[in-house]
């Protein structure tokens, strides 16, 4: 999970997952055509995500096309965000019952 981490620390490599969220399966060049920043350092972004198992990619003759790989997202989810969201949630619920109660005994 460190190298997931490692890998959205970035703001460029998150901006290609977002990328890749609304349109799956693009190339290196489509992806460059959309940044600033030389194919170089997009490919190294991409090779990071790939050994983080974010993205997977598949040969098409000369093309290499780049797919989100949403599982370690959602292991992130439900290991760190849904077990915080969850404590809000029961804490939010205690206070409204409470001042629901609050408000009856008036």
């Amino acid at each position: 999970m460190t190298d997931i981490f490692r890998a959205l620390a970035d703001s460029n490599r998150r901006h290609l997952l977002d990328m890749l969220y609304q349109t799956d399966g693009l190339t290196l060049n489509e992806l460059c055509e959309q940044l600033n920043m030389s194919r170089q350092a997009v490919s190294k972004h991409l090779s990071i995500m790939e050994s983080a198992n974010l993205i997977s990619c598949e040969q098409d003759g000369r093309h290499k096309h780049h797919f989100l790989n949403p599982v370690p997202l959602q292991e992130i989810l439900e290991r760190w965000v849904s077990k915080f969201a969850k404590h809000q949630a029961t804490t939010l619920l205690e206070i409204k019952q409470k001042l629901e109660k609050e408000n009856e005994q008036r």
